[in-house]
């Protein structure tokens, strides 16, 4: 396993994405802040030219937890406050 220490976000651009078709029944939520895996927390979500990624935090360490395919069915929320 891979930890990456020195990646830091300085903003959470994407505060949540849903992944699947059906927003309501079916699909998957991920917010930033989210408990997640083993007593992580999600802390950024970042798009990137072929997919978006998702990391978790546990203290100190931030490493990928999940990349999504642009070409899945998904639905970003942008953070409003900037």
């Amino acid at each position: 396993m891979v930890q990456l220490t020195t990646l830091q976000m300085d903003s959470h651009v994407i505060r949540k994405i849903t992944i699947g078709k059906d927003y309501k029944n079916d699909a998957m939520h991920y917010s930033v802040g989210q408990n997640v895996y083993g007593g992580h927390t999600i802390c950024d979500i970042l798009e990137e030219e072929t997919k978006y990624s998702i990391y978790i935090r546990k203290k100190d360490i931030v490493i990928p937890w999940k990349d999504f395919n642009k070409n899945m069915a998904i639905s970003v929320e942008y953070d409003l406050e900037y």
